[in-house]
């Protein structure tokens, strides 16, 4: 057989299957194989780009985390916790690009209110659906909240030291990427009490949700 023209070996390491089909033409001239090529080539053609995996990763919907202590209303924050600043504090954090945290607490008369809101930014929606999983299992005994980001749940316990009593609530969202965690609890120093476990888990899950619309609006989506 003889050696292809320089032209079209080049076009061999380019377009594979288009060349095939010019290649049978060179090596025999006649309209049938013309024909043959051009109808074969259009089926090569379409069969590798069906079954060809795609390398497009998928767009993330949340790129950073928002500032955290701009993500709740000031009157959430006040009924929330009474005597508590609006601004809160800023939590330290190895990377503020993807994890960001901020707290509130105050002491007004005997009652002691703390409340954390928590943004985490992941890879992917898979990444994040996968960290929802594992941290609803460390957290039995609560109920799904609807309506509230792709996922959310909701639970309450209630803990004693020296006598006091403390109830917290975590509300734990995904939406898309993202993972938002909102951490509240309280007690009573007066008579040792906490607070009824529909105050702490209605608390939560109010923040939760401004927590998630200031997601969406900082990201954008969502």
């Amino acid at each position: 057989m003889r050696s292809l023209p320089l032209p079209l070996a080049l076009a061999a390491r380019l377009t594979p299957v288009a060349v095939l089909a010019c290649a049978g033409w060179a090596l025999s001239s006649g309209p049938e194989a013309t024909t043959a090529a051009q109808d074969k080539a259009p089926d090569r053609t379409g069969t590798r780009s069906t079954s060809a995996p795609s390398t497009t990763a998928a767009p993330k919907t949340y790129t950073e985390a928002p500032a955290p202590c701009d993500s709740l209303p000031e009157k959430t924050v006040t009924s929330l916790v009474p005597g508590a600043g609006p601004a809160g504090k800023e939590l330290p954090s190895t990377d503020a690009s993807v994890r960001r945290t901020c707290s509130w607490n105050a002491l007004k008369g005997y009652d002691y209110r703390w409340l954390d809101v928590s943004f985490e930014i992941t890879d992917s929606d898979e990444k994040a659906a996968a960290q929802y999983d594992a941290r609803k299992a460390e957290k039995s005994g609560g109920g799904a909240v609807p309506g509230l980001g792709d996922a959310a749940y909701s639970v309450v316990n209630l803990t004693t030291e020296d006598k006091q009593q403390t109830r917290e609530g975590v509300v734990l969202v995904r939406a898309a990427n993202a993972l938002v965690t909102v951490t509240y609890n309280g007690s009573d120093f007066e008579n040792k009490t906490a607070p009824s476990t529909d105050e702490i888990n209605k608390g939560a899950i109010k923040a939760a949700k401004a927590a998630v619309a200031a997601l969406a609006e900082a990201g954008g989506t969502g």
